[in-house]
């Protein structure tokens, strides 16, 4: 018993630090597609972290929508994106470098009064025999809220993808 616990820990600590270092690699990288591969790894990690927790519901969908669908997209974006010369010929500096500012300070403050006044409760034993029935259920009542809000990030980067690749190409041809 004591074995599986020394084990259980040593899953957690290795999904933490592939986490931690696809993220370090996705935030430090020069290279777009290497930040793009950083962010993939970052996103199995965090599945890793889903599937030890017992949810492998949302593990099996982390890695279809996020890693499967949205890196795809991004990776789509950078293909048909701007190339570093359109990106140098445009100065990102003055009002869009207040708005970043401002738009990361938000975002940061919010997250930190949210994670502040949260009470994480230990997570429950897992219950269920992983059937088919049993799923479908889990993802009609359960799980439905949190399978709309990844179907909605998923529709942004389509989206975004399609913003990309119409406007993309479109200064080249001038």
């Amino acid at each position: 018993m004591i074995v599986y616990r020394y084990i259980a820990e040593a899953l957690f600590y290795a999904f933490m630090i592939l986490t931690f270092m696809g993220g370090y690699m996705a935030v430090r990288s020069r290279m777009l597609m290497h930040a793009v591969l950083g962010l993939a790894v970052s996103l199995l990690g965090v599945a890793g972290l889903y599937f030890h927790l017992g949810s492998p519901f949302l593990a099996t969908m982390q890695i279809l929508i996020y890693v499967g669908a949205v890196c795809i997209m991004i990776v789509l974006g950078v293909m048909l994106g701007n190339t570093p010369d359109q990106l140098a010929a445009k100065n990102f500096k003055g009002r869009n470098l207040v708005l970043a500012l401002g738009a990361c300070t938000a975002a940061f403050m919010t997250l930190f009064v949210t994670l502040s006044q949260t009470r994480f409760a230990p997570a429950a034993e897992r219950v269920g025999d992983m059937s088919i029935r049993f799923i479908g259920e889990n993802l009609l009542f359960q799980y439905c809220l949190a399978f709309e809000l990844i179907s909605v990030i998923l529709l942004t980067a389509i989206i975004g993808a399609i913003i990309l690749a119409r406007d993309g190409r479109e200064e080249t041809a001038k």
